[in-house]
């Protein structure tokens, strides 16, 4: 039993290509999913992180934290 060698090239090239496409949707499922779970840090959230200790926020404050935060990444 012998295959041929253009039998195994385009069934190694559709393999690839499969793979490929596969990989692409599972990592995109698994980022929406990350994304979901752990939403990137906002304004709001800040706002919020400060009214739940009792004092205001001032813009100063809360752009700092932002910087920070985006400096981080």
């Amino acid at each position: 039993m012998t295959i041929e060698i253009w039998v195994f090239v385009l069934s190694l090239v559709g393999v690839l290509i499969a793979g490929a496409v596969a990989g692409f949707f599972i990592a995109r499922w698994w980022f929406q999913k990350q994304m979901k779970e752990n939403p990137p840090i906002n304004e709001k959230m800040i706002r919020a992180m400060f009214a739940s200790m009792g004092r205001p926020a001032s813009e100063k404050q809360i752009r700092e934290i932002m910087r920070n935060v985006n400096s981080q990444k």
